[in-house]
């Protein structure tokens, strides 16, 4: 008898040994227009984050880290596919602004993310993943919306690209049933998801929580809103100020009680959505990635009747813009367990590269995703080795209501070029020196320009980008 329970024991273990180890589950929380200094980890003193601030510490922060382009649809494009956006050809915000009284006329790129470009979504979903979407989506009308792109949930994703019933219940969104009187959108869309976590989950899961905050319109928090009142009135000196950039003004300060409740609320939701995957045991099996669709909306056309939201300082520009103040985003990545803190990465990174890291972490291959232009960031993550590239490179040739003007730009290292079309002029910045790219020093390194317009030409060649053509009727 004891034989015979010491060989069933064994089998047991040698049984539980080859079980095959679950999948990762994944949580990727988007948030819309939030700036790179907008959160206290990184610098900000009005606005306060201490639930994002935490989760920093539990995870790497990039420190160099990229949108794929200075407005939403874009980048969202850029991360559903791994591509960068000139291949995809949704370089605009959907619809986007195409003036007839400029210099140039804008190229007409997609209004839709087409059906036949392979999702991230769709190929979790065929390997087994259940996915979840929630909040904003701005890739296009009813029929290419979330359910027909890869996920079997879709809350709260339609063709706008801001909240049409603002950030209270009525929300005037087909895709979001209203909630009680008071209800805020923030609350509710981490409600939804917390719902979703709380599910029995037989297969791994991929959540998409894409928060229509801080996007305009700047609705504050009437819970929190007092708080940051109060904050204000306790500062001395606390003035809006601004400095003009182009034909548009940049701010250059933080002192908005109304966006700081937002940024608030935003840290409390995503607080709970953490704790409630610690509390269903789910936290150290999840990779959590936490980022921005663009910059921060620090500039606004001149004759604008109030000031933008917010400042990025000590970055150029903001959202629409290719300085860094449009590009540059805030990125937490907490691999599933991952027990390291404090941890800071400066490898340049940019969000199509979103795509082939998760499907790497998954043990993903397929043989429907092709010309990826993401890298795949697990090296940098798992410490082993610094990323292969050296070059990255945006394309926003289209006017925008931030006063932006066509162009594009490339990173090489720490040079930065952008190139402007209407006046066929470009700027060039050491980063490692002038993080805030107000030193010019083209006409100092004519070869280096030339090297990198060569370079940025040729990229833009490679994926077929569209271009501005000269409006015969200026």
């Amino acid at each position: 008898m004891k034989k015979i329970c010491l060989f069933f024991f064994t089998l047991v273990l040698v049984s539980c040994g080859e079980k095959e180890e679950s999948k990762q589950n994944f949580v990727f929380i988007l948030v819309d227009d939030l700036g790179w200094t907008d959160l206290s980890y990184n610098g900000s003193t009005f606005y306060e984050s201490p639930n994002i601030d935490a989760f920093s510490k539990e995870s790497i922060q990039f420190n160099n880290a990229y949108a794929s382009g200075s407005v939403c649809s874009p980048s969202r494009a850029a991360i559903m596919t791994g591509k960068h956006p000139a291949r995809v050809n949704i370089t605009d915000w959907i619809p986007g602004s195409d003036p007839k009284n400029r210099k140039l006329l804008g190229p007409q790129d997609l209004g839709e993310l087409p059906l036949g470009e392979t999702t991230l979504p769709e190929v979790l979903k065929k390997n087994g993943y259940n996915t979840f979407f929630a909040g904003k989506w701005h890739l296009g009308k009813e029929g290419f919306y979330p359910t027909q792109q890869g996920f079997d949930t879709n809350i709260g994703g339609f063709e706008r690209g801001s909240p049409p019933g603002g950030y209270y219940s009525p929300y005037k969104n087909p895709r979001l049933s209203d909630g009680p009187e008071g209800e805020y959108l923030t609350d509710r869309l981490t409600d939804e998801s917390i719902r979703f976590l709380g599910q029995e989950h037989e297969n791994p899961f991929f959540l998409f929580l894409s928060y229509y905050t801080v996007h305009s319109p700047i609705q504050p928090n009437k819970k929190h809103i007092d708080k940051f009142r109060r904050k204000l009135e306790g500062l001395e000196n606390a003035e809006v100020s601004q400095r003009i950039e182009g034909e548009g003004k940049t701010r250059l300060d933080q002192y908005n009680p109304a966006y700081a409740s937002m940024v608030y609320s935003l840290d409390e939701n995503v607080g709970r959505l953490i704790t409630k995957l610690k509390e269903e045991g789910l936290y150290e099996n999840t990779t959590i990635i936490f980022t921005s669709d663009n910059g921060g909306l620090s500039t606004l056309v001149k004759n604008y009747r109030a000031p933008a939201p917010t400042s990025v300082l000590p970055l150029r520009g903001g959202k629409g813009w290719l300085y860094e103040g449009g590009i540059r985003v805030p990125l937490l990545i907490k691999p599933a367990k991952y027990s390291k803190s404090n941890v800071i990465k400066s490898d340049p990174v940019i969000g199509h590269d979103f795509f082939p890291t998760i499907m790497s972490m998954a043990n993903i291959t397929s043989s429907d995703v092709r010309d990826i232009d993401g890298v795949d960031l697990t090296p940098v993550l798992e410490d082993s080795e610094s990323l292969d590239r050296k070059t990255l490179y945006w394309h926003y040739p289209h006017y925008h209501g931030s006063a932006w003007t066509p162009g594009a730009a490339i990173r090489e290292e720490n040079w930065k070029l952008i190139e402007f079309y209407e006046t066929n002029t470009v700027e060039l910045y050491d980063l490692s020196q002038d993080i805030s790219e107000q030193n010019d020093i083209s006409d100092k390194h004519p070869e280096k320009v030339n090297e990198l317009r060569q370079k940025l030409h040729s990229l833009q060649q490679s994926m077929n980008a569209n271009q501005t053509t000269v409006n015969s009727g200026y």
